[in-house]
């Protein structure tokens, strides 16, 4: 299980390493195994869309079990099934980096992480340092 105060880190952490890296204003989120909003926020200046790319991002990834690189290499080779899976959620899922899933000690999926406001890499990149930040292993 993920704590507020552990979601919060996370979302602290990716939005300071994207600020002391030079990237463009990021937003982030963390959801539960069940795909549940725990925390978000949008730092200064973020767009007000990123809200639902970020929410996304880690749906796909927690709903799929697998980190958003993961998703995109397997829509660009399976591209019917990767549409097939964003009808079945609804159009909730955005197959790109940065929904990064969380796991625990054991490596069970205990949530996910999603991060947008600069190129998709770099959204992994600070969502993995997050993660890592309060303490689980982030698989992106």
């Amino acid at each position: 299980m993920i704590t507020l105060e552990q979601a919060q880190k996370m979302i602290e952490t990716a939005l300071a390493q994207g600020a002391e890296d030079g990237l463009k204003p990021l937003s982030a989120i963390v959801l539960d195994a069940g795909g549940h909003p725990l925390a978000f926020a949008r730092a200064d200046g973020a767009a007000p869309g990123r809200f639902d790319i970020a929410q996304a991002k880690a749906y796909g990834a927690v709903m799929l079990g697998m980190g958003g690189k993961a998703q995109m290499a397997r829509a660009e080779a399976q591209a019917y099934f990767m549409a097939a899976v964003n009808g079945i959620y609804d159009g909730k899922t955005c197959p790109v980096p940065g929904g990064v899933l969380i796991r625990d000690e054991s490596g069970a999926v205990i949530g996910a992480m999603g991060v947008t406001g600069d190129t998709s890499d770099n959204d992994a990149k600070v969502a993995v340092a997050g993660i890592e930040a309060a303490g689980f292993t982030a698989e992106d």
